[in-house]
């Protein structure tokens, strides 16, 4: 239960401690994670109202339930301790996601001048026998209607984590496993912050731009351009601006992230055509992330294995005793055991 507030207070330590380094006040510019918290705290409310409203019909074999039925409900399905460690998990999870974008931003600050897309890209070469692998996926799916379906793939991942998040914490019949996917999430936060670190970088399509000029506009596109335009305002002075340094590399979070969510639906048994929907999910995605000029291969490949070691110390420090393969779960409704 303590995992995930454990989790958000080392990081946010070592996140204060390397801002007073810098000289860079922490902070969260613009109020996003603020936002984002508040707009996911919201939807779980939501979700906890459909929650009872389901169970009480279950339990009354009506459609639409007494009040009475649903107040039962609420106080054996919803007491104190459980909204208790759900909200808790939740002002974690952004903490720790707050610790992270300042750790991000300080990347140039602290590593300034260091850029490895040069190694990247020829790693890259090397592992398509000297071929660029974005010049291939556009010569193979082309740049049109690809471009806007991996466009549209790449930016759900915003919506992906905040309700992935929201329905492991509220439809957990058994609330670890819930905490176990929540700690994971964060862990990527840390693992993620710490590969960028390791091998400061922009990606292709900053390092690179010219590869990436015949793709049409697209959302992703214009956050590209947010992002670039943040990052140089940032720069022009770390300490007085509001804005955030948001582009790095190595490795690709939207890459590690799906794929720890992937890996979780399987080590928690739940249903086939989940996890096939998540393995498609990722495989997409990081097309995406190469056909759109966000990463590297070597990025994506970084990815899984922050992935796996986001699940690996989740397991760890929350005691999670995965599913056994040979026993998936059985569905239940809104019963899902997490994400």
């Amino acid at each position: 239960m303590v995992a995930g507030p454990l989790v958000a207070a080392v990081t946010a330590f070592v996140a204060f401690v390397a801002t007073q380094v810098a000289g860079v006040p922490l902070r969260d510019p613009d109020q996003v994670v603020g936002r984002r918290l508040v707009a996911v705290i919201g939807l779980v409310l939501v979700l906890i109202v459909f929650d009872v409203v389901v169970r009480a019909a279950r339990r009354s074999g009506t459609f639409l339930p007494s009040r009475e039925e649903m107040r039962t409900v609420r106080r054996e399905r919803w007491t104190r301790h459980r909204a208790a460690i759900v909200g808790s998990a939740l002002v974690a999870f952004y903490v720790t996601y707050l610790a992270y974008r300042n750790l991000k931003s300080l990347l140039p600050v602290l590593r300034p001048g260091e850029l490895f897309d040069t190694q990247l890209a020829e790693f890259d070469r090397t592992l398509f026998g000297g071929n660029d692998p974005a010049e291939l996926m556009h010569s193979l799916v082309g740049t049109g209607v690809a471009t806007h379906v991996l466009s549209t793939v790449y930016v759900l991942f915003l919506l992906f984590v905040p309700i992935s998040l929201a329905l492991a914490l509220v439809f957990s019949k058994d609330l670890q496993r819930g905490l176990f996917y929540a700690t994971a999430l964060s862990m990527n936060w840390v693992l993620g912050a710490a590969s960028y670190f390791l091998f400061p970088s922009l990606g292709p399509v900053y390092a690179a731009p010219g590869a990436f000029s015949e793709l049409p506009a697209t959302a992703a596109s214009k956050l590209q351009d947010l992002l670039l335009e943040s990052r140089l305002e940032y720069l022009r002075d770390p300490s007085a601006t509001d804005a955030a340094q948001s582009i790095a590399a190595f490795a690709s979070l939207h890459t590690s992230i799906i794929f720890t969510a992937a890996v979780a639906v399987w080590l928690l048994g739940l249903g086939r055509r989940l996890q096939v929907a998540l393995w498609t999910l990722l495989a997409l995605t990081m097309a995406a992330t190469i056909h759109l000029g966000w990463h590297y291969v070597i990025d994506d490949l970084g990815g899984v294995a922050i992935g796996l070691g986001a699940l690996a110390i989740a397991l760890a420090i929350t005691g999670f005793e995965p599913v056994p393969v040979a026993q998936p779960r059985r569905r239940a409704g809104p019963e899902m055991g997490t994400a």
